[in-house]
C-alpha cells in the first residue's frame, strides 16, 4: 500500500467500546431487492457479502420499524421479531467476511409511497405535504403514535441485537419522518413536539433515548449507535444550519458513537444559500467533533479524495456508489492497486458485482447517479 494511505487504514475504537479495522464505510443505500414481507433475499445477502470484507463497517439499507414506515419497494423490515432470522442473515454475511455490521433503523413518515403502505394513508407529524411531484398529504400522528413509535425504535433496536449486529443507525436524515419532526416546514404542532426549535428537537432526542434504554436493556457486549441527519432543507420554512448547529450540540451530549452527515458531497456548501460555500460535514465536525466523532460521506470516488478529505479531521468517511461500482475498493488500495479499481458500471460486470436485477433497474434509474458505460 502507498504510505500517504495508510492513516485511512488504522483501528478505530467508538465510545461504547466496538472497535474497527480502518476508517473506511460502505454507505447506507437503498437496493429494492427484498421481499415483499420484509425478509431478505438472497441477492441482497450475497449483495452485502461481496462488499464486507475490505471496509471497517457496513451501514445497512434502511429497514422500517414499523410496517406503515415503509418508505421503498423492496425495504426490508425491522418491525416484526418474526423477521430476526432475516435480520442475522445481513448481519452474519456481513460480518463472516471481517466487517462490523451496523442496522439502519427508519421510518418514511409523510415520505412514504402510499402504495407501499397497507392503508394507502402516509403519516407524519403534520398534516402537510411535501414540496414534491404528486407528494400526498399525510395524516398528522396522534399523541399516543408518536409514543408508540418511539418505542418501535427501541423494539427495532432489540431486534438489532438479538440478530447480532454490531450497532444501529437512527436515520435521522433525508426528509423521513424523524426529520420531519426537526423540521420547521413538516412539523406545524402546538405540543410539546411541534412549535419552537427546542420542542421540534424533541422527537429526535426521544427516539435516541428509547435506542439507548434498548442497548442498555438488551445488549450483552459493546453496541455501537450513531445518528445520520442532513443539514439543511430546501424548503422555507425549513431547517437551515443555525438549526443544525443547535441540534448537534444536544446529540454531542447523548453518549452516541457517531453523527453522519448526509450531504450530496462532502465539500459542498449550503443549498439554501449558493454564496455559502463551506463545506457541510467540516462545519459540523467543528463545531461539535471533539464530543462526537463525525462521519463524512459524498463524492469521494478515489483514495487522494477520501485523504484530502480525512485532512479536514473528520476521523470517519462513508463510501457509497464507490462501492456498487468496485467492492473491492478498500483491498484495490491495501494492494497497491488503486490503478485498478472501477469507476464505471458495465452489465457486463452485473454478476460479478452480485447486483441483482432488481438492484440494477434501480441503481440505472437515477439520473446521473453512476456512471453508466
Amino acid at each position: 500500500m502507498n504510505p500517504k494511505y495508510e492513516a485511512a487504514f488504522k483501528p478505530f475504537t467508538f465510545r461504547s467500546g466496538v472497535e474497527i479495522k480502518n476508517r473506511i464505510t460502505m454507505a447506507p443505500m437503498t437496493n429494492t431487492a427484498a421481499h415483499e414481507n420484509g425478509e431478505v433475499s438472497d441477492e441482497e445477502v450475497a449483495y452485502y457479502q461481496e462488499r464486507a470484507g475490505g471496509v471497517g463497517t457496513v451501514i445497512t439499507a434502511c429497514t422500517y420499524v414499523t410496517r406503515n414506515g415503509k418508505g421503498f419497494p423492496g425495504e426490508f423490515g425491522a418491525d416484526s421479531d418474526s423477521l430476526i432470522p432475516s435480520l442475522r442473515r445481513v448481519a452474519t454475511a456481513i460480518q463472516e467476511k471481517g466487517s462490523k455490521a451496523i442496522l439502519q433503523i427508519f421510518h418514511g413518515g409523510r415520505m412514504c409511497p402510499p402504495e407501499e403502505l397497507l392503508d394507502r394513508q402516509p403519516i407524519a407529524p403534520s398534516a402537510v405535504a411535501a414540496e414534491r411531484d404528486d407528494a400526498v398529504v399525510p395524516r398528522e400522528m396522534t399523541a399516543d403514535e408518536i409514543d408508540e413509535m418511539i418505542k418501535a425504535f427501541g423494539e427495532a433496536t432489540r431486534r438489532a441485537i438479538e440478530a447480532g449486529y454490531d450497532g444501529v443507525e437512527i436515520h435521522g436524515a433525508n426528509t423521513y419522518l424523524i426529520q420531519q419532526f426537526f423540521s420547521s416546514h413538516s412539523n406545524r404542532r402546538t405540543d410539546k413536539w411541534g412549535g419552537t426549535l427546542e420542542k421540534r428537537m424533541s422527537f429526535p432526542l426521544a427516539v435516541v433515548d428509547a435506542v439507548k434504554k434498548a442497548v442498555s436493556d438488551h445488549a450483552t457486549k459493546p453496541f455501537l449507535i450513531g445518528y445520520r441527519l442532513s443539514p439543511e432543507e430546501r424548503e422555507n420554512p425549513g431547517i437551515n444550519m443555525e438549526d443544525t448547529l443547535q441540534l448537534v450540540d444536544k446529540l454531542a451530549d447523548q453518549d452516541l458513537d457517531y453523527l453522519h452527515i448526509s450531504v450530496g458531497g462532502f465539500w459542498n456548501g449550503s443549498i439554501r444559500d449558493d454564496n455559502d460555500q463551506t463545506s457541510r460535514v467540516v462545519m459540523i465536525h467543528e463545531r461539535v467533533g471533539d464530543r462526537v466523532p463525525v462521519m463524512g460521506v459524498g463524492m469521494l470516488q478515489t483514495p487522494d479524495e477520501v485523504m484530502k478529505a480525512f485532512e479536514t479531521g473528520v476521523p470517519l468517511i462513508a463510501l457509497g456508489r464507490e462501492l456498487i461500482m468496485e467492492p473491492q475498493w478498500v483491498q484495490k488500495v491495501q494492494a497497491g492497486e488503486e490503478d485498478k479499481i472501477r469507476t464505471t458500471l458495465s452489465k457486463k460486470d452485473q454478476k460479478e458485482l452480485a447486483i441483482s436485477d432488481k438492484m440494477w433497474e434501480y441503481y440505472t434509474g437515477i439520473p446521473g447517479w453512476l456512471p453508466i458505460v
